[in-house]
């Protein structure tokens, strides 16, 4: 079976899967530290974050920047590139948004599209 080259598939590959879409959005609304993210998504874990991470940042949408500083601050935000991607989780959240409207789901009001123009 051949593999499909298509911009979906490539678009899966970068930024498929459960925590690589919230991790972005996060970034987008600022530079985050590690443990920011575990208070912003408790139920992911050390290994999970720190692969979805590296995986962002070897796609080219997410920068670690290492302070030197004692101990060590490790920060992480959006490259140029990573910028680029807002607009499509804005449209993904407004879908969600609107799919939650239509089937009554309800909604967390703490996170919110568009928090962060480009």
């Amino acid at each position: 079976m051949s593999k499909l080259n298509t911009g979906i598939n490539i678009f899966m590959s970068v930024v498929g899967g459960k925590w690589k879409c919230l991790i972005l959005y996060f970034l987008s609304l600022q530079p985050r530290r590690t443990k920011d993210f575990y208070t912003l998504m408790p139920t992911i874990t050390q290994k999970v974050l720190t692969e979805q991470l590296k995986q962002l940042e070897e796609a080219g949408l997410v920068k670690r920047e290492v302070y030197k500083e004692i101990p060590p601050k490790v920060e992480y935000s959006l490259t140029e590139l990573g910028l680029t991607f807002v607009p499509v989780l804005n449209t993904m959240c407004d879908w969600g948004n609107s799919y939650a409207v239509t089937q009554d789901i309800e909604t967390n009001d703490n996170y919110c599209c568009h928090d962060k123009t480009t």
